[in-house]
């Protein structure tokens, strides 16, 4: 699966997804995007896109993307509160639909 990591994400969760295609949206060129623009960007690039942003599904219409989402719940964005969410993580990756947003944690 080819999974895009938000740029407010750690990168180090980067090497927590394997053996998954992880990019950062750094690492893609389109660090500084607003939501929506990141999201045509992925569009056709990505399976699933992986972010903390709970609003990103009320902004946006996540029903049409070509890809699913996949919304982490964690007491902060940092790599420490993420790990214990990797294998849920990792499932959420596998199961992901295009259109679909699937919560992770909390």
């Amino acid at each position: 699966m080819r999974v895009l990591l938000d740029e407010c994400l750690p990168r180090g969760l980067k090497k927590c997804l394997a053996p998954h295609e992880v990019v950062t949206v750094a690492e893609a060129g389109w660090a500084g995007n607003k939501n929506g623009e990141l999201l045509r960007h992925a569009s056709g690039n990505v399976d699933v896109f992986v972010t903390v942003g709970r609003n990103l599904v009320h902004q946006q219409n996540v029903k049409g993307l070509s890809f699913g989402v996949v919304v982490l719940i964690a007491r902060t964005n940092r790599l420490g509160d993420l790990l214990a969410l990797v294998p849920e993580i990792l499932n959420a990756i596998e199961n992901a639909q295009p259109g679909q947003t699937l919560r992770v944690g909390g």
